[in-house]
């Protein structure tokens, strides 16, 4: 059996039986993987508090026989206790990791991706991260797993999106005047919406105001629906919560 410590952000769990848990983590060094961390649901020792979404970890993993992982121990690294303290706080950073998990698929790496996940998680619960920055968060982790909108450019021609441009998730993003007609299902956007999400693209962070942001959401949110093939469940509890 192979035995081994990585770095992990807790993405969900499951109950099984009457005492365990099926853990969905994303490591740093093997990407999302699952665990079975037996007794979960009473042992204080082992797992106490620990396997909360968004959490932060040092996992002790085991490879057993077939394709199951056993969860033998964990240490804390971060629990980021003042977001669960702040709704929509806590609303952004589940967004946040329920993206990650569809991003990656199963013992796939994505170091870079943990890295830009646990740093905006402390700066979300340390105050520094506003509203902007989980539009930001996306872009950069949707490049990262090389699903990245065009928006600069019209996604058909790589001509200029001109005074009129459309946005088709279909197609990957910006579509000008002359190729509407190959994507008779964009939607019109203004172009300054593009100019930001363009900006935030390129590595800009100046905060947008709350209509642009509102607007550059829900392109993002029909994109990312479109490559997922569903919405993320995530969009509806920001919804109800009024964070955009």
């Amino acid at each position: 059996m192979e035995r081994w410590t990585d770095e992990a952000l807790v993405l969900g769990t499951l109950d099984y039986a009457d005492a365990d848990r099926l853990v969905t983590l994303f490591t740093r060094t093997r990407g999302r993987l699952t665990a079975f961390a037996a007794g979960a649901r009473k042992s204080r020792r082992r797992f106490a508090g620990a396997l909360e979404p968004c959490t932060l970890l040092r996992a002790q993993l085991v490879a057993r026989r077939g394709s199951t992982l056993r969860l033998d121990g964990v240490d804390v690294v971060r629990a980021f206790h003042r977001l669960r303290d702040d709704l929509p706080r806590l609303g952004r950073a589940l967004y946040a990791v329920e993206l990650c998990r569809e991003l990656v698929r199963e013992e796939e790496p994505h170091p870079e991706l943990f890295d830009a996940a646990r740093t905006w998680l402390a700066e979300l619960e340390e105050g520094a991260a506003g509203p902007t920055s989980l539009l930001a968060f996306e872009l950069r982790a949707l490049a990262l797993a090389g699903l990245m909108p065009r928006f600069d450019a019209c996604c058909l021609c790589g001509g200029e999106p001109g005074p009129e441009p459309r946005f088709d998730p279909g197609h990957g993003g910006t579509v000008c005047l002359r190729c509407q007609g190959r994507a008779p299902g964009a939607a019109r956007v203004p172009p300054e919406h593009l100019l930001a999400l363009s900006a935030l693209q390129a590595g800009a962070r100046t905060p947008l105001p709350p209509a642009v942001r509102a607007a550059a959401r829900g392109l993002l949110n029909a994109f990312i629906a479109h490559q997922l093939g569903r919405p993320l469940k995530g969009v509806e509890f920001l919804r109800q919560l009024g964070v955009d």
